[in-house]
């Protein structure tokens, strides 16, 4: 066993420096999401700038640049590393983010009636980002193989879905668990799934959340959530609850519409100035661009932002080999359905949920999984040893 893990993960048998085409890298993709970690320590600076003398536990700038210091070498090793040797690891790596997943219940903190996080050294792991990486491979290997023209061929990769999505869900962690869905659709879709079997998985996954609802799996807060957001989705609504439920979506959309057509300025935002407005550095990170920026400087992040995953599925479709092409295609809907969840959240399109901005966002984890995810879709866009098949001469 142990002379099998040695061989196993011997850096020689891992990376492959020299089987990179480095002028072939997506180098516009790199400086685009450069752009938007920049965007991110900018506004994480300001937001810490902002913090009283000897606050504790606020947004820190020190602490970001920190993480993205420890992170930031897993994108180059995730470039170089053999697409055969995650091809045949790419199980493993699966199963390794359940293992941490089922740790928690061991190992894990408990923070806000939640256990989601394993404390290590420097920042506290949270699994579930990673969960999202295992679950883009372990997806991309078993639909390298099927070709979904039929149900049986449809069982493994639900079941690999739902297993990190039940495990998230229970922690509980409903927000982060229902990132798992866009992305698997996606990913689907990509593999070929005809769009009525598509229609219908919705259907039944519509069906199922309906049934958790009435036999009570879901928990008494998130209901409230649901009944917040439905209940104050007018502005007069909105008003008579910011002392109550929903104090949260009333910051956060109060910060906006403060915002304007051009912004208070950076770190000069209500947000930013009486701290008011829960998980500013985070999950409503994009409240405070948008009150410090305006609607034109919004639109201007929407757009670079969007850029990335557009950029990633253009990677993706030049990609004749189907394992590559579904991995880069993951990372794109990965990032995709951040931000749109995201943004949806922050303006009040759908309930509340904690969900963070990958790159922008504080926390090392999601940061982590977001370098690591997008070092893994520049590496394999750019390696040697593509091989074609049948989909390499597909019209979409």
């Amino acid at each position: 066993m142990g002379s099998w893990l040695q061989d196993t993960l011997s850096p020689r048998r891992l990376f492959d420096p020299a089987g990179v085409r480095w002028r072939e890298v997506d180098w516009h993709i790199l400086i685009v999401a450069a752009g938007i970690v920049a965007l991110g320590l900018v506004f994480q600076g300001a937001m810490d700038a902002a913090e009283p003398l000897g606050a504790v536990g606020g947004a820190s700038f020190a602490g970001h640049r920190e993480k993205l210091l420890f992170a930031a070498p897993l994108l180059l090793l995730a470039l170089m590393l053999r697409p055969s040797w995650l091809r045949r690891n790419t199980h493993r790596i699966f199963w390794l983010s359940i293992l941490l997943l089922l740790a928690l219940h061991f190992v894990g903190v408990e923070r806000n009636n939640a256990r989601r996080w394993i404390p290590l050294p420097h920042f506290d792991l949270q699994p579930s980002e990673l969960a999202k990486v295992g679950l883009v491979l372990i997806l991309s290997s078993l639909l390298s193989r099927r070709r979904l023209e039929n149900w049986g061929e449809w069982i493994l990769p639900i079941a690999v879905v739902l297993l990190p999505l039940a495990l998230v869900a229970a922690q509980p962690d409903l927000g982060t668990a229902l990132t798992l869905l866009p992305i698997a659709l996606g990913m689907f879709h990509l593999a070929g799934a005809p769009w009525r079997s598509l229609v219908g998985l919705c259907l039944i996954a519509a069906s199922l959340g309906f049934l958790g609802w009435k036999s009570g799996l879901v928990q008494d807060y998130q209901l409230e959530r649901i009944h917040t957001w439905t209940s104050s989705y007018e502005a007069p609504d909105l008003i008579e609850g910011r002392y109550g439920p929903a104090f949260h979506a009333y910051q956060a959309r109060t910060a906006l519409g403060n915002g304007g057509w051009t912004g208070t300025g950076l770190g000069q935002g209500v947000a930013n100035g009486a701290r008011t407005l829960p998980e500013r550095d985070s999950d409503s990170v994009f409240a405070v661009m948008g009150e410090e920026l305006g609607f034109f400087g919004s639109v201007g992040v929407l757009l670079l932002y969007s850029l990335l995953p557009f950029l990633l599925m253009i990677s993706a479709a030049r990609q004749r080999d189907r394992f590559c092409r579904l991995v880069v295609g993951g990372v794109a809907l990965l990032f995709a359905s951040h931000l749109v969840i995201h943004v949806a959240v922050n303006t009040g399109l759908v309930p509340m949920t904690g969900l963070p901005l990958p790159l922008i966002s504080a926390g090392g984890s999601s940061l982590l999984a977001s370098l690591l995810a997008l070092g893994l879709a520049l590496g394999l866009a750019a390696h040697h040893g593509r091989s074609l098949d049948r989909d390499t001469f597909r019209s979409y």
